[in-house]
């Protein structure tokens, strides 16, 4: 079995394939238990252990001693108290180390050698450490769990390798996170689907897509079948790449293989179709979305109804609403919005108030979204005294009983006489409208028939 690198020397990290039939193999591979690291540099994370080894040499070991409890602060003392009680007594010291740790006491490689070489701990003891101080999310947790993965007690593993990696790319730290790729390496441990899933994922993140795909392209070749997280991550990377259309033929790809992507990641690409306004892509990853068993929810169903509104095709919008309510799924007030936003730029007004007046009939009562459209388009149309006159009325006539409009109706018709019409017309805006218009929609009509005789 001959080890062969990647092709990228930026991945850092290795795998094996069968030697060919009659495929001579150089002597060295033939019995080389370890994979070949293509990576001639040493990185800053093995020049400062070998750095580290070499003062260990020259300077006497580290002396452990306990911490005196009349030297501690109110908040160490907090700290301490407030350790696991079911901690091991040797995790407890060592905590204890941490938590009262200066430079001026020696350096962290040396506190950890010395506890490693006194309490000889195992491996669920350092585990249990490290999982203290990442509760406590103390600052010294990153450093101290990269000097960890340097002692044997500790028998590190990819999976602990993989851990630091995640959180460097969490944190937007690719050197350090491709440091400890590379040091993984040269301790003989292979990179699984999982570590290079997590650096598809920091690339994507960063902006490198080239190096994304290029990983992507280097796991497909470990003979591995990928899973649905493989592949998210990967298309995750197109959608920020701005190339929804790769993306979704991995889509196509994975159903070949009767592998599903996740919901979010459904959702992230048919949300990069509908903000282009691109209503055929929106279309097709909604019914992939389908396809995969998953359920469409109201946030789905709106994305797919704002590519339409965006595509300027209001009929489309209108029946993708319709379909919704047929499938059980309660429109929300961010729906409505959307529908008449879709025919506010088609100006179709008696279309759009024919879909408030069935909305009524059926119960539903408009919000301040919705609202605020229809305010819109009323000032764009010129309207808004018209409208103010009908509200009034309607206000006067229907909801005389209720404090609140009666208050709006006497600021609208004190503010009309007081002698300021230009004052008047501007702030009758949102605010004196909405209100009115989210109470109901039985005045719809009579709106209707002003706007028809003021401009149609």
């Amino acid at each position: 079995m001959e080890p062969m690198a990647c092709s990228s020397p930026r991945l850092l990290f290795c795998y094996y394939r069968h030697p060919l039939p009659n495929e001579k193999l150089p002597k060295s591979s033939r019995f080389c238990g370890k994979p070949t690291n293509i990576w001639p540099f040493k990185t800053q994370f093995e020049v400062n252990t070998a750095t580290s080894n070499v003062e260990e040499k020259e300077r006497p070991k580290f002396r452990w001693t306990e911490v005196n409890p009349n030297s501690l602060t109110e908040e160490q003392k907090l700290m301490i108290s407030q350790l696991p009680r079911k901690m091991e007594k040797r995790c407890k010291a060592l905590m204890r180390q941490i938590i009262c740790f200066s430079s001026e006491k020696g350096n962290l490689c040396e506190l950890l050698g010395a506890w490693a070489r006194l309490m000889r701990p195992r491996r669920a003891d350092w585990l249990a450490m490290l999982k203290e101080l990442r509760n406590m999310n103390h600052p010294l947790f990153l450093e101290i769990s990269e000097l960890a993965l340097l002692e044997e007690s500790l028998e590190a593993n990819v999976r602990d390798y993989t851990k630091m990696i995640h959180l460097y790319a969490n944190l937007g730290r690719l050197q350090d996170a491709e440091n400890i790729l590379a040091a993984m390496g040269r301790r003989g441990l292979i990179c699984d689907q999982v570590t290079l899933t997590t650096m598809i994922h920091m690339y994507s993140k960063a902006g490198n897509f080239k190096l994304a795909e290029e990983t992507f392209k280097e796991m497909k070749l470990l003979g591995e079948s990928l899973d649905k997280r493989s592949y998210g991550a990967m298309i995750m990377g197109y959608i920020r790449a701005g190339m929804p259309n790769k993306g979704e033929d991995l889509i196509k790809e994975m159903e070949q293989q009767q592998i599903y992507a996740g919901r979010e990641v459904y959702k992230a690409l048919l949300r990069t179709y509908s903000m282009k306004g691109d209503a055929e892509g929106a279309q097709r990853i909604f019914d992939e979305i389908q396809v995969a068993g998953i359920c469409p929810d109201i946030k789905l169903c709106g994305l797919l109804i704002n590519a339409f509104v965006v595509a300027s095709q209001s009929q489309k919008a209108r029946v993708a609403f319709e379909n919704m309510r047929e499938a059980g799924i309660e429109p929300s007030d961010k729906c409505v919005a959307l529908v008449l936003a879709a025919y506010e730029k088609e100006n179709k007004v008696n279309t759009a108030m024919d879909f408030l007046v069935n909305l009524e009939r059926e119960g539903f009562m408009i919000g301040r979204e919705a609202s605020d459209v229809l305010v819109r388009w009323f000032r764009r149309l010129g309207v808004v005294e018209e409208v103010a006159s009908v509200l009034k009325e309607y206000a006067a006539n229907e909801l005389s009983g209720e404090r609140e409009d009666r208050a709006s109706h006497t600021k609208a018709i004190s503010m009309k006489h007081s002698g300021n019409s230009k004052k008047y017309k501007s702030d009758f805006n949102s605010r004196a409208i909405s209100p009115f218009v989210s109470r109901s929609l039985a005045f719809s009509a009579t709106i209707s028939l002003s706007m028809k005789l003021k401009r149609l």
